[in-house]
């Protein structure tokens, strides 16, 4: 996974360079601290998908582009196997298989969204990107922060919210939640 950072943060400062936009102006857009960058940027920290999911959108790439480092070929349709998507390990409380990444010009982002369980008294961990998204749990129990609203969802459940909104996702029960995510 750290490698797999590394990566990741290699491409964002290349497109960033290629471009020509400063570190300062890139955090400024994305209204992260500058220094709060710069860890993303040189592989330091972890990278919110949110934020990769910003980056994307602000150079007008594919996500998949930045995570993978291949440009997406498939125009007509695209088919990904059970446990095949694309590993997005972008923190320690969420896995994200990408069910889409070989597919150009798509107008959403499907993920399959596993959230370990952790301590009960631990804070969400908070993030916002632009668009909209949509939730379906199809294992378990989760409680969703959105702004300052919870809503729990069981299996079956789903939710449909601004993604603007700061929001969060615990597993409860002390079991794994299983959930489809699509960001439009």
């Amino acid at each position: 996974m750290i490698d797999d950072i590394k990566q990741v943060a290699a491409r964002i400062r290349e497109i960033r360079e290629i471009e020509g936009v400063s570190a300062e102006s890139l955090a400024d857009r994305l209204s992260l601290p500058l220094q709060t960058y710069l860890r993303y940027e040189n592989g330091d920290s972890d990278i919110p998908l949110g934020v990769l999911f910003n980056i994307a959108n602000h150079f007008h790439i594919e996500l998949s582009s930045l995570i993978t480092g291949e440009e997406p070929r498939l125009h007509v349709y695209t088919v990904v196997r059970k446990g095949k998507g694309v590993k997005v390990e972008r923190r320690k409380e969420y896995d994200h298989e990408s069910l889409c990444f070989n597919f150009a010009h798509k107008k959403a982002e499907p993920f399959l969204v596993t959230v370990q369980p952790e301590a009960d008294e631990t804070p969400f961990a908070l993030n916002a990107h632009p668009g909209q998204e949509f939730n379906f749990v199809l294992q378990g129990t989760l409680k969703v922060h959105i702004g300052s609203h919870e809503v729990v969802l069981n299996e079956g459940d789903s939710l449909f919210f601004d993604s603007g909104c700061e929001h969060g996702m615990k597993a409860m029960n002390n079991a794994p939640v299983r959930f489809l995510a699509v960001i439009l």
